[in-house]
């Protein structure tokens, strides 16, 4: 695997089959931020410690629902689209995703976590951390293993493509993060709820996909290049 090749088949995908994945995620985010802005709202009079504290942890568990949600629909539609078409309809894919969506907002706060701590105390765990996590969120839709095994099980596909891995999520962080900071601008205008509900929403629905894309591409690349080790039975759930 390599990452020209995963950055390759993403943007492939992103790019013709933009449409349907914009409205996935445009779903997705329009109920995420729309729950982030009514306690904005409600808030926003309120200067006071707590309050802040309140919207930081709403914006937090906001933010995981909309990201793993997000990725648990485009990795059924991911492994659809492979194929040159999607044949199944946005219902199939939400009501696909929707059973493991629990274990992807547990799986990513603890991801978060591990990740945040091991960012601020030395950067580099976080960073390896990041690496071999990357695709526990395929991981948990497509075998759904648990939430630890999930992780095993992504530390194991990553095994051996750790560079190739990491340079994927630099790449498509920073493209996302360019993008998503240059939409949100051109809404910035509007009021604070209106710049969450409507700018956040599109922002995120244009970029998220793709990053979500490229995880997904991974994981399937991963688990061929895994399949094809002879007498590895790792794929076994």
């Amino acid at each position: 695997m390599s990452v020209g090749k995963v950055l390759d088949e993403a943007w492939g995908l992103y790019t013709r089959f933009f449409l349907r994945f914009f409205l996935i995620a445009l779903v997705v985010f329009a109920v995420v931020n729309l729950v982030y802005g009514v306690f904005v709202a409600g808030l926003l009079d309120e200067d006071s410690d707590a309050s802040l504290a309140i919207l930081g942890v709403v914006g937090l568990a906001t933010g995981l629902v909309g990201t793993y949600w997000l990725q648990g629909a485009l990795v059924y539609a991911v492994q659809d689209a492979r194929d040159g078409t999607i044949d199944a309809g946005f219902g199939e894919i939400f009501s696909r995703a929707l059973p493991h969506l629990v274990t992807l907002i547990v799986v990513g706060f603890l991801a978060g976590l591990g990740i945040g701590v091991g960012l601020v105390l030395l950067i580099v765990p976080g960073l390896f951390l990041m690496t071999i996590w990357a695709v526990v969120a395929p991981v948990v839709v497509l075998e759904a293993p648990g939430v630890w095994a999930a992780f095993g099980r992504s530390r194991t596909l990553v095994r051996g493509h750790g560079w190739a891995v990491f340079g994927v999520i630099v790449i498509t962080a920073l493209l996302t993060a360019i993008a998503g900071g240059l939409l949100r601008g051109v809404f910035s205008f509007l009021p604070l709820f209106l710049e969450i509900l409507i700018g956040s929403t599109i922002a995120s629905a244009v970029v998220a996909p793709f990053g979500a894309v490229a995880l997904t591409v991974t994981y399937f690349l991963l688990r061929d290049a895994t399949a094809a080790v002879p007498g590895d039975t790792s794929l076994q759930t």
